[in-house]
C-alpha cells in the first residue's frame, strides 16, 4: 500500500464508522461500541504508517481536479509533511483515547450510539484538515467540525446549560468563520489557487498583492477556532458538554485547527510585519487574561478551559514570532498533557458521582480513592507548569526562546515588539500558569471540603487510558532533538536565559499559591464553626455571580461569602470577581450585540403586526365587505331581479344617448 493510499484512508475510516454508527447504532446495539473504537484505532495505527514513512523528508504532494469552476479550481489535494504528519498521529491517538474511555464513562447514556458516531465524525474532520492541501477541502473540515461540536457541547440538551453553551460555542465560531472565509476567497484570488503549495510559492515570489488584509481575515476565523481574544468566550462554557468530548476539543481537534493553519499558511502572515504584530498582541492578551480567569475558577473543567485558551495563546505567540517548530512542537505536548488532564478530570467527576460536585472547593478525599487519576494527573499538572523534566517545559521554552531571539533582532523580518510582547506575556503567562496549576491540585486533591459518598472502583479502561497518555506527556519532551528535521531545521533546545527565568518564575508561582493556601488553610482551622469568613473583595451578589459564571451550585446561604482555603481568591484581590466572569466580556458583548438586536427583533415584530398585518387585513377587509354587499343582493325574489335588470338596463341606455349627443354635438 502506497502512503498516498495509507493517508487517504485514514479521514476515511472514521468517517465511514460514523456513517455506520449513526445508521446502525440504535439497531444493532451490539456494534455500537466496536464502530465507535475499530475504525478510529485503525485511523491512528495509519497515521503512525504514514509519519514514519514520511518521515522527515520533502513534502508528499498529490492533487487531483475535483471540479472546474471557471476560474480559480478546486482539487482534492494531499499535502503530508513532518508537521501533518506529527499532529495526525496526535489525532489519531487523544481520538482513540477518548473513544475507548466513553465506553465506559457513557456507558449507561441512551444517547451514546450518536454520540460516538458524531466524535468518530469529528476525527474524520479534523484529519481532513491536517492532511489536504487545498483551502476548499480544508473549509469543508473545518464547517464539519463546527456542526460536530454545536452537537457534542449540547449532548446533555435537557439542561439549559448545555443548550445555550452549544449554540453560543456555533455561534461565536461561525462569527469568526465569515472573515476566513472572505480571507481564503481573497488569498486564492491573488494567488490564483486555492492549492496550498501553490499559495505558499506565489507568496514566494511577492505574488500577493493583499497580504495584511488577507493575514487579517483569516485571523477572525483563527480567533474564533482556536478561542483567542476577543472570540474566546464560548470555550470555557463549553465544559457543559461530555467530559471526553472536552478532552477532544482541547487535546486534538477545533481549538486545534486554527493553530495548524496559521502555521500552514506561516509565509502569508510573515508577509505583513503588521498582521505579526496584531497576532502577537492577540496572543499574548489571551495569555495573561486567560490565566488569570483560571485563577479564579472553582469549576475544574473551566480551570482547565482557561487554560487550553492560554496555551493556544503560546503557539500563536510562537507563530507570531516566525517560529512554527516551536508552536507545532507545544501543539503535539500540549494534546498529551490536556488530555490527560481533561480525562482525570473526568475520572474525578466519576468519583464524586455528579458533574454538580467538580467545584474544587467542595471536594475532599479524593487522593486515596483515585490514585491513578492523583498520580498522572500530578504528572500532567507539572507538565502544564512547564516544571522540567516534563514534556510542557520543553516545548514551553522553545517558545520563549524563539520569542527571545525576535525581540533581540536575532529573527529576520520579525518585528523586534512582536518578540517583546510574546517574552514578557509569556513570561508572566508561566507564573500564573503555576500558581492555578497548584490551586487546581490542592483544592482537588488535598482540600477540606465536602467528601462525595464512595461510588465504588473506577472502571478499568477510564484508568488504563490515563496511564497511555501519561507516557507522551512524561517523555515527549525527549524527542526534541530529534523534531528540527520533521519541521523548519531550527532547533527545539532550550535557551539558558529564557529556561532560568521560566523555570524561576514557574516555581514561584506555585510556592506562593502553596504559602498562600496554608495561610488560608490556618485561617479556616482557626474559624468557629459557623462563622462566616468574607473575602477582602466580596462584595453582595459576588457567590451568585461567580456560580452563574462557573456553572456551579451556589454553596452557603450568605451574600458574598468566600471559601477561606481558597488560595485564588487572596492572590487576585479586588481583581477576583472581574477573573471569576471572565472580565465581564460575556456582559461587554450582551450589551454590544445581543440587546441591539433583540431591540432590533423586537421593533421588526411590532412593525410586521402593526403595520404589515394591517395592510394584510385591509386587504381581506375589501372583499368582505364587497362580499356582504352582494349577498344581501341576492334575495331570492324574480320580480326584484326584473327590477334591478330593467333599471340596469334603463340607465345604460340613458348613458348611451348621452354620449351619443355628446359625440354629435
Amino acid at each position: 500500500m502506497t502512503l498516498t493510499t495509507t493517508a487517504v484512508l485514514v479521514p476515511l475510516l472514521p468517517f465511514l464508522g460514523a456513517v455506520a454508527g449513526l445508521l446502525l447504532g440504535r439497531r444493532t446495539p451490539g456494534f455500537v461500541r466496536p464502530l465507535a473504537v475499530l475504525p478510529t484505532l485503525a485511523a491512528a495505527v495509519l497515521t503512525v504508517v504514514v509519519a514514519v514513512g514520511q518521515g522527515g523528508g520533502p513534502a508528499t504532494d498529490v492533487a487531483t481536479r475535483l471540479t472546474p469552476t471557471g476560474s480559480v479550481p478546486i482539487d482534492l489535494a494531499l499535502h503530508i509533511d513532518g508537521f501533518a504528519a506529527l499532529i495526525a498521529v496526535l489525532v489519531g491517538v487523544v481520538a482513540t483515547c477518548v473513544q475507548i474511555y466513553s465506553t465506559a464513562y457513557l456507558r449507561d447514556d441512551p444517547r451514546y450510539p450518536s454520540y460516538a458516531a458524531l466524535v468518530s465524525l469529528f476525527t474524520a474532520a479534523m484529519l481532513l484538515v491536517v492532511y489536504t492541501g487545498d483551502l476548499m477541502m480544508l473549509l469543508v473540515g473545518w464547517e464539519v467540525m463546527g456542526i460536530c461540536s454545536y452537537f457534542l457541547v449540547g449532548h446533555y440538551w435537557e439542561t439549559e446549560t448545555a443548550r445555550a453553551a452549544s449554540l453560543k460555542a456555533f455561534l461565536v465560531t461561525k462569527l469568526g468563520d465569515v472573515p476566513f472565509l472572505f480571507g481564503i476567497f481573497a488569498l486564492a484570488a491573488d494567488a490564483g489557487t486555492f492549492n496550498i503549495t501553490g499559495i505558499l510559492g506565489s507568496v514566494a515570489g511577492g505574488g500577493l498583492d493583499h497580504p495584511t488584509l488577507i493575514a487579517l481575515l483569516l485571523l477572525g476565523g483563527v480567533a474564533g477556532k482556536s478561542a483567542q481574544f476577543p472570540l474566546h468566550t464560548w470555550l470555557p462554557d463549553a465544559m457543559a458538554g461530555p467530559t471526553p468530548v472536552s478532552a477532544l476539543i482541547h487535546a486534538a481537534t477545533m481549538v486545534a485547527a486554527g493553530v495548524y493553519v496559521v502555521a500552514r499558511l506561516l509565509p502569508v502572515f510573515a508577509a505583513s510585519a503588521a498582521a505579526l504584530v496584531v497576532l502577537a498582541v492577540m496572543a499574548a492578551i489571551t495569555m495573561v487574561g486567560s490565566g488569570l480567569a483560571a485563577l479564579a475558577q472553582d469549576d475544574i473543567k473551566r480551570v482547565l478551559a482557561y487554560s487550553t485558551v492560554g496555551q493556544l495563546g503560546y503557539m500563536l505567540g510562537a507563530l507570531a514570532v516566525g517560529d512554527r517548530g516551536a508552536a507545532v512542537f507545544h501543539l503535539l505536548t500540549h494534546g498529551a498533557f490536556k488530555a490527560l488532564l481533561f480525562l482525570g478530570a473526568g475520572v474525578i467527576i466519576h468519583a464524586a458521582g455528579t458533574n454538580s460536585l467538580a467545584a474544587m472547593s467542595r471536594m475532599s478525599g479524593l487522593a486515596r480513592r483515585i490514585p491513578d487519576a492523583y498520580w498522572t494527573v500530578t504528572v500532567a499538572l507539572f507538565a502544564l507548569a512547564a516544571v522540567p523534566p516534563f514534556a510542557g517545559f520543553f516545548s514551553k521554552e522553545a517558545v520563549l526562546g524563539a520569542a527571545e531571539h525576535a525581540a533581540t533582532g536575532e529573527a529576520a523580518a520579525i518585528p523586534g515588539a512582536a518578540g517583546w510582547t510574546v517574552l514578557v506575556s509569556g513570561l508572566l503567562t508561566a507564573l500564573l500558569t503555576a500558581a492555578y496549576a497548584a490551586r487546581l491540585w490542592l483544592l482537588a486533591f488535598k482540600g477540606k471540603g465536602v467528601e462525595a459518598p464512595d461510588h465504588g472502583p473506577q472502571p478499568f479502561v477510564m484508568n488504563a487510558v490515563l496511564w497511555v497518555l501519561f507516557v507522551p506527556t512524561l517523555a515527549l519532551g525527549l524527542a526534541a532533538p530529534l523534531l528540527p528535521e520533521w519541521f523548519d531545521g531550527r532547533s527545539l533546545a532550550p535557551t539558558l536565559n529564557t529556561s532560568v527565568l521560566g523555570t524561576g518564575l514557574a516555581l514561584i508561582g506555585g510556592l506562593v499559591t502553596y504559602a498562600t493556601w496554608r495561610h488560608t488553610s490556618a485561617l479556616a482551622a482557626r474559624t468557629p464553626i459557623g462563622a462566616v469568613v468574607t473575602a477582602p473583595d466580596a462584595a453582595p451578589g459576588l457567590a451568585e455571580e461567580t456560580a452563574i459564571a462557573t456553572h456551579a451550585p451556589v454553596y452557603g446561604s450568605v451574600s458574598g461569602a468566600a471559601d477561606p482555603a481558597d488560595p485564588g481568591r487572596l492572590l487576585l484581590g479586588p481583581l477576583h470577581r472581574h477573573a471569576a466572569v471572565g472580565f465581564h466580556l460575556d456582559a461587554v458583548y450582551s450589551a454590544l450585540f445581543v440587546r441591539p438586536v433583540r431591540a432590533a427583533a423586537t421593533l421588526v415584530r411590532f412593525l410586521d403586526r402593526e403595520v404589515v398585518d394591517t395592510y394584510v387585513r385591509g386587504a381581506g377587509i375589501a372583499p368582505r365587505l364587497l362580499g356582504a354587499a352582494v349577498r344581501r343582493a341576492q334575495t331570492g325574489n324574480v320580480q326584484t331581479y326584473l327590477g334591478a335588470l330593467l333599471a340596469g338596463s334603463l340607465v345604460l341606455a340613458v348613458a348611451a344617448v348621452l354620449v351619443a349627443t355628446g359625440t354629435g354635438a
